[in-house]
């Protein structure tokens, strides 16, 4: 019997979990403050996966609206297109748009708030008390 011998954070078969090496690079870009390019991002990146997966990856979250890119070199230099707040917000939009019922999705979504969270709601939405 081997051992396993995988990196952390891998599942079987060497790959990682849906969604880890986009959230990854997400949260690399939020961090660094300016545009980077594939290079740069994979040198930045825990795991060290393949240059041509990361140009993979940014391209992905760039035809999905979540990163800006803009021409650098023979390259391009990826950057998001709001901050970590904005981007949660646009996937809870997301998922909200995905329902087949939106009023029972939001129903819920409310009773699961934490009384603070549903008095900064009510702030939020000017119907306090």
């Amino acid at each position: 019997m081997g051992t396993n011998k995988e990196p952390p954070g891998r599942g079987s078969g060497g790959r990682r979990a849906n969604g880890a090496l986009e959230n990854e690079v997400i949260a690399l870009l939020h961090g660094a403050g300016r545009a980077l390019t594939p290079g740069e991002v994979a040198e930045r990146l825990t795991a060290s996966p393949a240059h041509t997966t990361v140009a993979t990856t940014l391209a992905r979250l760039h035809t999905r609206g979540v990163l800006d890119r803009t021409p650098r070199g023979r390259s391009f230099a990826y950057a998001p297109v709001t901050d970590e707040p904005g981007l949660t917000a646009r996937q809870m939009r997301q998922v909200m748009e995905g329902g087949s019922d939106r009023a029972s999705v939001l129903t819920r979504f409310v009773d699961e708030l934490s009384d603070a969270d549903e008095d900064l709601l009510r702030r939020l939405l000017g119907t306090e008390g």
